[in-house]
């Protein structure tokens, strides 16, 4: 056994330096917190005129894309501020659960589906794509350190899952130990 991989966590073997490991854990937390300032700009003037972030994406994009973002503006117009405060303790929920290491697995697959709708839709995955387009979405980065912290699991680091995991019984896969 080398000197790197001593560290273990609940039977998971580490071939990464403790300090790496708790480091995975501090991204996870900084990245919450990027969450949670994204959450707090859901304030009253943004839930009346979410709709209009939707329609504004639409523009020069293709048929498929127009299709798809029109799906979720006819469900936004059902209850705008609905939607809104929906995504906003969306939003919220996936803040806690990074910064807390709770819920980890869950956290990261929502995270990954909250991620693509905002880039499929609000973005426009990054479209229309004409010479001279520079930028893809930021979106589409979050699914990729999403998808990368529920590989790496990096909520078994400066986590709340390790004490509740075993409370959870047949639903202790929501969680990374």
């Amino acid at each position: 056994m080398n000197k790197y991989s001593q560290a273990s966590t609940a039977g998971v073997d580490c071939d990464l330096a403790p300090w790496r490991l708790r480091g995975l854990g501090v991204l996870r937390i900084l990245f919450g917190l990027i969450w949670a300032v994204d959450a707090y700009f859901w304030q009253p003037a943004f839930t009346s005129s979410v709709a209009s972030y939707l329609t504004g994406s639409l523009h020069g994009q293709l048929a498929l894309v127009r299709s798809w973002t029109d799906f979720w503006i006819r469900a936004v117009n059902v209850n705008p501020h609905v939607f809104a405060y929906l995504v906003a303790i969306g939003e919220t929920a996936l803040a806690l659960g990074l910064i807390l290491g709770l819920f980890s697995n869950l956290t990261d697959l929502v995270g990954v589906l909250l991620a693509f709708i905002i880039w499929s839709t609000a973005e426009g995955f990054g479209g229309p794509y004409t010479p001279g387009s520079t930028d893809i979405g930021a979106s589409v980065i979050y699914i990729l350190v999403f998808l990368g912290f529920y590989l790496s699991r990096a909520g078994l680091w400066l986590d709340l899952d390790s004490c509740l995991t075993p409370r959870l019984g047949r639903w202790s896969w929501v969680a990374s130990r």
